[in-house]
């Protein structure tokens, strides 16, 4: 029996890194997948025939996750198609990495709308369907930088560290219905965005883990395997640091 047999998830930002990962370990474990992305481009395109290899129900979705109602219309058409949805990963985010004193408005407005808003979006338009189904996890995509903070992103670690606290909220609000909430703190994970820091940027961060090297998209996504299926059924208003000890 595959660990999420039978469930349908659903994963925003998945058309690349973190969250493309993610809808793929989903997948190869049985569960059906919805995925939304911005662009409607190859990434987007060639996930879906990826998923569907594993014999699951697939669909993308190109959807603003940062617009309420654009969030709710796609939530509801996901539910009308795949006639549930059991997880949500909020995945989509971005960075603009600057010191306060060169941060723009617009760049600490975009990154709290994207990283911090669309948690509130999704989470409130698919919550009616985990309370008629009195089931659910809801799963959040925080970081180390939301726990402990980071020099030149006090945009990104304000909407990280808004993130643990929403999640911790909704574990309250919603345990009673059998609907858990929890969030994943990645550290340094490898990734298309990684990939374009200075070598030694990179060398610096992994001398810094305990573990000696950086994480991999597999390594977040086997986390919320763990927080998607019932082997976590009693695990609701944590943060799971996937950080090689970076974080302790």
């Amino acid at each position: 029996m595959k660990l999420l047999e039978g469930k349908t998830g659903l994963i925003t930002g998945a058309a690349r890194g973190i969250g493309r990962a993610i809808a793929i370990a989903y997948a190869k474990e049985g569960a059906n997948v919805a995925f939304t992305d911005m662009a409607d481009d190859d990434n987007f395109k060639s996930l879906e025939k990826e998923l569907l290899a594993f014999g699951v129900k697939a669909k993308g979705y190109i959807s603003d996750a940062s617009n309420f109602e654009s969030s709710q219309k796609m939530v509801d058409d996901i539910n009308a198609e795949f006639g549930k949805i059991d997880i949500l990963v909020n995945n989509a985010g971005i960075t603009r990495d600057t010191l306060l004193m060169r941060m723009t408005e617009e760049q600490w407005d975009l990154v709290i709308r994207v990283n911090l808003k669309s948690v509130f979006n999704l989470t409130k338009a698919v919550q009616k369907y985990m309370l008629k189904q009195k089931n659910g996890s809801i799963i959040n995509m925080s970081s180390v930088v939301g726990v402990s903070g980071n020099a030149g992103q006090s945009n990104y670690s304000a909407s990280k560290a808004g993130i643990i606290g929403f999640t911790k909220s909704i574990a309250r609000e919603l345990g009673s219905r059998n609907i858990r909430c929890n969030a994943i703190a990645p550290g340094f994970i490898i990734t298309e965005m990684t990939h374009k820091l200075p070598d030694d940027i990179r060398d610096e961060w992994v001398k810094r883990i305990p573990l000696q090297r950086g994480g991999t998209p597999d390594d977040v996504a086997n986390a919320c395997i763990f927080l998607g299926s019932e082997l976590s059924s009693y695990v609701s208003g944590q943060v799971l640091n996937v950080c090689g000890a970076m974080n302790t």
